[in-house]
């Protein structure tokens, strides 16, 4: 009993050890990831707080802005990395850090995981910034707050683009770490100590499997501002929209049918993230007249590996917006 009771003291004390470590690191490099990407845009104050987002204009006078929202462990410099050049300056383009990312408020709390919230939140701010409507791009699980938007919101939508969207329940689960990361106690703990020593060690490998078969560009990571997703609060918030995700889209999938702004759907046939099939295709059959484009051996990220492709799709979208707003 005396060598059981050493050794579990001995486990307890090394467990504490690591607990420390890990706090006294996060702390460090948080602050360190914090003053290498610092706020690049603009702030606006909605209801609860403030969102952070840039704006950049475009050639085309009278069209509606393209807003564009990001995925998971993302924030708003993902998309126009990728787009931006392929677009040509030719429409305005504001990028924003949806609640809790990037340099953006957590507005809600937890709550601030449902899409719905999210997509309510992207209303406030364009009312904010003084934007009537926009065509929304959205990226991944982001889809499922650009659906909402449009379902709940539909006055604020001339159209949508949806790359690689999460739209629909799917079989299985979700990584093991967003549990615990969002968990209300455990998570604070998960995150303060483990998350950022974790995700330095595997970043590299993570944006590799999720770019698969594709691979990132060496600078990725650092244009697109990833480490900032290490941080413990955002990587919580991140965490929590995650395990929200799954449970949302199941009530939201029914609701399909009653879009009816101009759809346009993007996605690779080889994407292991999300898959094509379960998501993308059955939307495009629940949703009336919407145009399904699947990039043969494409992965996760077909806006940095197909930009023309996206753009060409993004081009034509604004042209059956301008006809739908006419014939309205």
């Amino acid at each position: 009993m005396a060598r059981l009771a050493n050794l579990l003291s001995w486990i307890a004390g090394a467990l504490v050890l690591i607990l420390v470590a890990g706090f006294a690191l996060t702390r460090i490099e948080a602050q360190r990831i914090a003053a290498r990407f610092p706020p690049e845009g603009r702030f606006v104050e909605v209801a609860g707080g403030r969102l952070h987002y840039t704006d950049t204009p475009g050639s085309s006078a009278g069209a509606p802005p393209l807003l564009m929202v990001h995925g998971a462990s993302s924030n708003h410099a993902e998309l126009p990395m990728a787009l931006n050049d392929a677009l040509g300056g030719r429409f305005r383009i504001i990028s924003i850090d949806r609640p809790g990312h990037g340099w953006s408020d957590r507005i809600g709390g937890a709550d601030a995981a449902s899409p719905a919230r999210q997509a309510t939140i992207m209303a406030s701010f364009l009312d904010a910034i003084g934007v009537k409507r926009a065509v929304v791009v959205a990226h991944s699980m982001a889809g499922a707050a650009a659906l909402n938007l449009t379902l709940d919101h539909s006055d604020k939508v001339a159209g949508l683009v949806l790359i690689s969207p999460v739209s629909h329940p799917w079989p299985g689960g979700i990584s093991w770490y967003y549990e615990p990361a969002a968990h209300p106690w455990i998570g604070p703990i998960f995150a303060n100590t483990l998350t950022l020593p974790m995700g330095l060690i595997g970043m590299k490998a993570g944006a590799a499997s999720a770019f698969a078969p594709q691979a990132p560009s060496a600078d990725y990571l650092e244009r697109a501002k990833i480490p900032l997703v290490l941080r413990p609060q955002e990587f919580r918030a991140n965490a929590e929209d995650v395990a929200a995700l799954k449970p949302f889209v199941t009530k939201q999938a029914p609701r399909y049918r009653e879009i009816i702004a101009p759809v346009a759907i993007i996605t690779g046939d080889a994407d292991s993230v999300v898959s094509p099939t379960i998501h993308s295709k059955a939307l495009s059959e629940q949703i009336a007249g919407a145009e399904l484009t699947v990039l043969r051996n494409v992965g996760h990220a077909p806006h940095h590996f197909a930009p023309d492709i996206v753009a060409d799709a993004i081009v034509s979208l604004m042209a059956r917006t301008g006809r739908a707003l006419a014939s309205r």
